[in-house]
């Protein structure tokens, strides 16, 4: 299984991005997917996952800025991120999970990508 998260940089306070994820290996469509963030010094935090119908589910840190989307025919999962502040910048990582385990309070996925940096500057 893997999953290839690519997409960040630097971008300026205001400006947007957007991450993608390719996965491989799994059943896309049996798998709920989810984008995680750590900043430096922190923990690894929930951002926004998306389940099979699509359902998406937010941190209320991003609710209303970043918009995550999945497309099965490509085993691709994004992350639309606008208006982005200083305090997002972190390492962005995806994931999966299979839909059978998964809850919308569930953070312990079964695959993780490598994460891609985002780094906001002011």
């Amino acid at each position: 299984v893997q999953l290839q998260a690519f997409g960040g940089g630097l971008v300026q306070a205001g400006g947007s991005l957007r991450l993608s994820c390719a996965a491989s290996g799994i059943t896309f469509s049996n798998y709920v997917m989810g984008w995680f963030r750590q900043a430096p010094g922190n923990e690894r935090d929930f951002v926004a996952a998306i389940n099979w119908y699509t359902s998406t589910y937010y941190a209320d840190s991003v609710k209303g800025r970043f918009t995550i989307s999945r497309e099965n025919t490509k085993n691709t999962v994004y992350l639309q991120m606008n208006s982005l502040k200083r305090e997002d910048t972190a390492v962005y990582y995806c994931a999966a999970i299979n839909r059978a385990r998964w809850k919308p309070i569930t953070h312990e996925y079964d695959y993780w990508g490598q994460g891609t940096l985002v780094t906001v500057s002011s």
